[in-house]
């Protein structure tokens, strides 16, 4: 059995008994948030492009499949493929546009794509508009399972995210994956080569929307509401402060630097209140200055020092 494997299976060991030993709650919801800057990583640490944009996803995922659940009383696993469905056609439609650009201007444009959406769902009826989408069932797995006790849920979502986390991960490491590190470390050269990026590019996008909308329905239905703060541009910031600190570029990184994140804002949200919004932005600043690679890109880079010492 190679390391790799076995660091895999521990980590889903890991995941499986976290629940004894945590709060199930708090756990989903670094599992949602991990799922969603893990989506985007693919954007922006695989392909080079960075959005500004990504909650509009995020919150189109949990508004939809809370509708769907609620207002249209579909089953729960139908109300998430509707989420994540809608999050896709929005992700095809925004990107569309967006890779038409590059650079700054490609960030600025998918940031005015979604603030449009985020004052749609501030106007839309079916959002509850300020006091969002609320009181929505998590109703049954197939008919079987009861979602509405927290430890069945957990591990619904725990699977939610190791395929979310698994198809990201066969991406990076097919042949298209490298296409898109191509594209990433020079676009010229991948167009001389005969490759259509725009279309590699359009891919991308749209795989990464995808599962950003399902964490964003699978977040909804932990907390059993929607709400304007998923879809509000501070919810990009916040994947963007995820993917960087925990290392852009890598598998793990994301998953790292939620997990970071949100334990944080957990713990400091009743102690300084609104100042955990400052000492995020502290955080961030001593990342890119300080380590630049991120805590996995940092510990990664460590071990290729010392077993090029030890060699």
């Amino acid at each position: 059995m190679s390391r790799k494997t076995l660091a895999y299976l521990l980590l889903l060991a890991a995941g499986l008994a976290a629940p004894f030993f945590v709060y199930p709650v708090l756990v989903m919801k670094v599992l949602c948030f991990a799922l969603f800057a893990c989506a985007f990583n693919l954007l922006l640490g695989y392909t080079g492009l960075l959005s500004f944009g990504h909650a509009a996803f995020f919150g189109t995922g949990a508004y939809v499949a809370g509708y769907a659940i609620k207002g249209w009383g579909l089953p729960t696993e139908l109300g998430l493929l509707a989420g994540t469905a809608a999050a896709a056609i929005l992700g095809w439609a925004f990107g569309s546009l967006a890779i038409r650009r590059t650079g700054i201007y490609f960030a600025m444009v998918t940031l005015a794509l979604a603030q449009m959406v985020y004052f749609i769902f501030l106007q839309a009826p079916f959002t509850g508009g300020e006091d969002g989408l609320q009181g929505v069932p998590r109703g049954t797995l197939l008919g079987l399972v009861d979602l509405s006790r927290d430890i069945n849920l957990y591990y619904f979502v725990l699977a939610i995210f190791a395929f979310g986390f698994w198809l990201i991960y066969r991406t990076i490491h097919s042949p298209f994956g490298q296409i898109l590190k191509a594209i990433r470390e020079n676009e010229p050269r991948a167009i001389s080569l005969g490759y259509d990026v725009a279309k590699y590019k359009l891919l991308a996008f749209v795989i990464s929307a995808t599962l950003s909308g399902l964490a964003g329905a699978t977040k909804m239905l932990v907390f059993k509401f929607a709400t304007l703060t998923d879809a509000h541009w501070h919810s990009s910031g916040e994947v963007v402060l995820m993917t960087i600190l925990g290392g852009m570029g890598t598998v793990f990184g994301p998953v790292v630097g939620s997990s970071v994140i949100i334990t944080l804002q957990n713990e400091l949200a009743d102690k300084v209140g609104s100042l955990v919004t400052v000492i995020m932005g502290s955080i961030f600043v001593i990342c890119v200055l300080l380590f630049r690679r991120g805590i996995v890109g940092e510990i990664i880079a460590l071990y290729r020092r010392m077993v090029g010492q030890k060699g």
